[in-house]
C-alpha cells in the first residue's frame, strides 16, 4: 500500500490508475486470445 501511495505522489493519480488497469487487462486479453484460438480449432474440426 505504501508503494502505491509513493507512485501516486510521484506520477499522479491518473497515470497510476491507467497502469493498474493495463496490467489487469493484459491477462484477460491473453485468456481471450487463447479462447479464440481454441474456438477456431473446434470449428475447423467440426467442418472436417
Amino acid at each position: 500500500m505504501e508503494e502505491m501511495l509513493k507512485l501516486v505522489g510521484n506520477f499522479g493519480f491518473p497515470i497510476v490508475v491507467s497502469a493498474y488497469l493495463l496490467v489487469r487487462i493484459e491477462g484477460k486479453l491473453n485468456e481471450l486470445s487463447s479462447s479464440i484460438t481454441e474456438l477456431a480449432k473446434a470449428v475447423a474440426v467440426l467442418k472436417a
